[in-house]
């Protein structure tokens, strides 16, 4: 085993893993990347539930998304490592949560967090997750949601733009005036559309790539803040683009 220094300056032992009979050379590598990932390791450590808590957590350093006392939707939820970082961050309260989750993946119980386990594309989820709202606005929207990929770049591309752009409607109708709205996209040539949206609705649009994000991966977030509470006339607001 060799030595190897993480991208997050941890060292650690390179581990491989032996090919088994009835495991696929994917399913090797998949492991592989796991057991070695610096970000896996570090949410381990400190106790959040996946390697994309890093993503949360460096886009909000930066960008001060999650301010104590806002509401928060967490939309594609599992396992529950944004909404743990917006229920601490928003200093949501166990008995009364400011934060909802939704994933139709089961997810053990969180402080400070109403959880639903449902597919956030069934006709009656954004029903369900204003009532979890109390009726009221949102002041942030997060969206980590990513379709099962297919291994074709154009197809997953469609797929994850089309849960984006799901998410930006939904954000749209639940998000108070100067509310925030983040979500992953894959690089592919069809944000256009979603991106003039974002700015007649929104007062800045920014692209990010956070560094807990592989450098392999085409996965990359919009973050849109400022909403407006309405469409905007006239010419689309400025992109003040990363």
């Amino acid at each position: 085993m060799s030595r190897k220094t993480g991208g997050d300056g941890s060292r650690g032992l390179r581990q491989r893993v032996k090919t088994a009979r009835g495991r696929r050379a994917s399913s090797v590598r998949w492991l592989e990347r796991q057991l070695n990932d610096p970000y896996v390791r570090r949410a381990q450590a400190e106790g959040y539930r996946s390697r994309a808590a890093y993503k949360l957590l460096e886009i909000d350093d930066r960008y001060g998304l999650l301010k104590k006392g806002m509401r928060v939707v967490d939309l594609g939820a599992a396992p529950g490592s944004w909404s743990q970082i917006a229920a601490d961050r928003v200093a949501s309260k166990p008995e009364a949560p400011s934060v909802v989750g939704i994933d139709y993946l089961e997810m053990d119980n969180l402080p400070g967090v109403t959880l639903l386990q449902k597919d956030f594309l069934d006709d009656d989820a954004p029903d369900a997750l204003i009532a979890a709202l109390g009726g009221r606005k949102a002041d942030c929207v997060l969206s980590d949601m990513a379709a099962p990929t297919t291994g074709h770049k154009q197809t997953d591309h469609l797929k994850i733009m089309h849960l984006c752009e799901v998410a930006a409607e939904f954000a749209r109708e639940v998000l108070a005036p100067g509310g925030s709205f983040l979500a992953k996209v894959f690089q592919g040539g069809t944000e256009a559309a979603l991106l003039a949206e974002l700015r007649r609705n929104f007062e800045k649009v920014y692209h990010i790539k956070p560094k807990a994000s592989r450098s392999e991966s085409a996965e990359q977030y919009v973050l849109a803040t400022g909403f407006r509470g309405a469409p905007a006339d006239g010419p689309d607001a400025d992109d003040a683009e990363d």
